[in-house]
């Protein structure tokens, strides 16, 4: 055949041996992966992880240092085994796929050596976190997965996982629970403690980690409680970067850049990893990698949390009702960009403190441009999944900082006014809103009954407690819902962005 008429060669299938045979544009490991040893052990492996914390540490990997720190990743349900499976097939190895609005860049990434296979009760999980080489335990779980009440925030003693693992903490269901396992063979054969690292999207999420796993150990062994108390370190984390879920689109990318990838990764041209220096058995030079340690986290996850993590919420449900299929769609439309712009800076960047070389305003205009970034495909669907977690944890605490100071919150109010048009499980072009919450059922029943009486919407006590009774937050949400039913969102936004 002519080489005209050639063919592209097909895909490498990606794996130890075939990294030699990858195209030359895609970076690769240049660290010998047979030498590596385990340090972390990460539960929930996701894209998240994959584009982020692994990512620190690979590059760590790539300039010769951090070989003792390997990844070995683990899950705790069925669909867990599935990813293993497919990570396994090829060596546990990864593709990144950096999207620019200019153009894209391909690495492979080896920081993760082993996956820990999914079984009743987590035996082997427990035996992995009692390995004398595993010094740190770290966590991508999802916001709402951390068994906190939602009115008290103390662990929720009540819940049938909870109750099974201080019933039975030899064969636990949850992550905590196989932490607390391993802990006690741990401090039983004199191994010693291990960092808790959570990288979940919760101010002061290692305070959180460590709350949970204390309570819960004190519910079946309270001395172990208080030795974990006293001897385990939870370092408060605030983690960053735009990674999209993996479907046919991103798996075609990988193809079309030569590689064969059964999970490959796509994310944005942004990382940040802002760290508390406080791990009890040592940890990786991840600062060497451009990650932060710094003595208080708070303000950097404040700002993230508010400001991304909120705005997230105030694009995506209008958009979920518009049938805007990306937030980049989001942010095109001329009246829900002016939404994030304006409650973001009048409502929420107010209560939010600078960090060293970043004002929240400008940190506003910094995520504006981040969600309009048209190459990341993430969906507005993803990002307004569990609403019901991420506007307690996101939004209504700017709503609180508001009221108290004295702000107004009409953008906040009309935002959650959207959210709860959202729930209610239709778009105006008269398609259906699957599902998207793990407590859809009563929201969109809430929601329901909010058309005709917008304060059956606020008497959810576990999300808004008692805003219900303040009135510069629960008039103006009763006003904005009523007329989101009477004229629709855009005339709703347009209406608050003419004040």
């Amino acid at each position: 055949m002519s080489p005209l008429f050639s063919e592209k060669p097909a895909p490498v299938k990606l794996s130890n041996s075939t990294l030699t045979a990858l195209p030359q544009d895609v970076l690769k490991p240049v660290y010998d992966r047979s030498t590596l040893r385990p340090g972390i052990l990460h539960i929930g492996v996701g894209n998240f992880h994959r584009a982020h914390q692994a990512w620190y540490l690979h590059r760590l990997m790539q300039i010769g240092l951090a070989r003792d720190w390997a990844i070995v990743g683990a899950g705790m349900r069925s669909y867990d085994e599935e990813q293993r499976r497919k990570l396994a097939g090829q060596d546990y190895l990864t593709t990144l796929i950096e999207l620019t609005p200019s153009g894209r860049a391909v690495e492979v990434i080896g920081s993760m050596i082993d996956y820990v296979p999914v079984t009743p009760g987590n035996g082997p999980l427990i035996a992995y976190m009692t390995r004398p080489e595993i010094r740190i335990v770290s966590l991508t779980v999802t916001e709402g997965g951390y068994y906190l009440d939602p009115v008290t925030r103390a662990l929720d003693t009540a819940h049938p996982d909870i109750r099974h693992d201080a019933a039975y903490p030899e064969q636990p269901r949850t992550a905590f629970g196989a932490m607390v396992a391993a802990l006690r063979r741990r401090r039983q054969d004199g191994t010693g403690p291990f960092s808790g690292l959570c990288c979940d999207n919760l101010q002061g999420n290692g305070t959180i980690l460590r709350h949970v796993v204390v309570s819960l150990a004190r519910l079946s062994d309270p001395e172990l409680a208080t030795w974990i108390d006293a001897h385990c370190s939870f370092p408060n984390s605030m983690v960053d970067c735009i990674v999209p879920a993996t479907g046919p689109k991103e798996m075609e990318l990988a193809r079309v850049h030569g590689i064969d990838d059964a999970v490959p990764v796509t994310h944005e041209d942004f990382r940040q990893w802002v760290i508390e220096d406080a791990f009890c058995a040592g940890r990786p030079e991840w600062d060497r990698a451009g990650a932060v340690f710094a003595d208080d986290v708070h303000a950097y996850e404040a700002m993230k949390i508010r400001i991304l993590n909120g705005g997230h919420q105030i694009v995506a449900n209008p958009g979920e009702i518009l049938s805007l299929p990306t937030i980049a769609d989001c942010m095109a439309h001329e009246r829900i960009r002016a939404l994030f712009r304006k409650v973001a800076r009048e409502e929420i960047a107010p209560h939010v403190a600078p960090v060293p070389g970043m004002a929240p305003d400008a940190y506003a205009d910094l995520i504006e441009r981040r969600f309009s970034n048209r190459s990341i495909v993430d969906t507005t669907r993803r990002v307004a999944f569990d609403g019901s977690s991420r506007h307690p944890g996101f939004v209504i605490p700017s709503i609180r900082a508001g009221l108290a100071a004295g702000i107004s919150v009409e953008g906040l109010a009309l935002v959650e006014a959207i959210w709860a048009r959202m729930c209610e499980g239709t778009r105006e072009d008269g398609t259906r809103i699957d599902p998207n919450d793990p407590f859809w059922d009563r929201l969109q029943a809430a929601a329901v009954a909010a058309r005709h009486d917008p304060s059956a919407w606020l008497a959810q006590a576990p999300i808004y407690g008692d805003l219900s009774e303040a009135s510069g937050f629960a008039d103006a949400f009763g006003r904005w819902l009523v007329q989101i039913w009477q004229e629709g969102v855009e005339a709703a936004i347009a209406d608050y962005l003419a004040r």
